[in-house]
């Protein structure tokens, strides 16, 4: 009888890449000229991340050098979830979260997926924000990660505890 092989599905950021990227935008906004005099600024403010200037346009650039640095490291932008700019005093403000786990109603969309294309005798369970996938054969795992990549869902995953 064959081992039953398995892997969870799950959506996870790596805080301190995160941390990381904040840091070189920051770094870059203190030092590019275009952002000279225009009280641009990007902090961590708790679990968010706080990103400010004095026009909106400027404060939207904040956020796109932020992204780059996101890219650049490795970080998913589907895990960044980022507000529209509102004013505040003289400034405008965007606040963005990093997002985490696989929602109930994803964890499902990806499971009935994987029901309806993936190989017979794949399983799919959800357990709390991640979804544990199990089969007899690591080929049909191997495609069932295909799959799911195929499927460019709107929230990152990420495939671990591979066995």
């Amino acid at each position: 009888m064959a081992k039953e092989s398995s892997f969870d599905v799950v959506s996870k950021v790596d805080r301190q890449e995160v941390d990381n990227a904040l840091n070189q935008a920051a770094k870059e906004v203190r030092q590019r000229f275009d952002f000279k005099g225009t009280d641009a600024s990007i902090a961590w403010s708790g679990e968010a991340i706080e990103m400010e200037a004095n026009s909106e346009e400027r404060v939207k650039a904040v956020l796109d050098v932020f992204e780059s640095k996101l890219v650049r490291r490795g970080v998913s932008l589907k895990s960044l979830d980022a507000g529209d700019p509102r004013s505040s005093g003289k400034l405008f403000k965007i606040t963005a979260t990093t997002t985490e786990g696989i929602s109930q109603e994803n964890a499902k969309k990806v499971s009935k997926l994987i029901r309806d294309e993936g190989p017979k005798g794949v399983k799919a369970q959800i357990q709390g924000d991640e979804l544990r996938i199990s089969g007899k054969s690591r080929d049909d795992l191997q495609a069932v990660q295909k799959l799911i990549n195929d499927a460019d869902f709107d929230f990152a995953v990420q495939y671990t505890n591979y066995r």
